[in-house]
């Protein structure tokens, strides 16, 4: 059988750090309508205690939110507990979901 010197001195997989992948991680980006920066970081703090957001970044300039999810959440549902919360802290917000 042929056996390549390349793999014999091979680093096992089981030492290799586990990488994240596209698949693995879920975002969106969102539109939004938030009236200043102060407003802006209100929503993005309020997003990220969220449950189902694994971290949210909430841009005034470009108006917009990206949202990265936990493992499992489901979008929608998480997205309009988000929304209500952005709410709470800034009733004139809007995120298009």
């Amino acid at each position: 059988m042929w056996k390549s010197s390349l793999f014999e001195n091979s680093v096992p997989d089981v030492c290799l750090p586990a990488m994240k992948t596209e698949e693995s991680i879920m975002s969106k980006t969102y539109k939004i309508e938030v009236d200043c920066a102060n407003c802006a970081e209100k929503m993005q703090e309020a997003a990220n205690k969220t449950e189902g957001v694994a971290e949210a970044v909430v841009s005034f300039m470009t108006q917009k939110m990206k949202v990265e999810f936990a493992e499992g959440a489901d979008e929608k549902s998480v997205m309009k507990q988000v929304l209500k919360a952005c709410r709470k802290v800034e009733p004139d917000c809007v995120i298009e979901i």
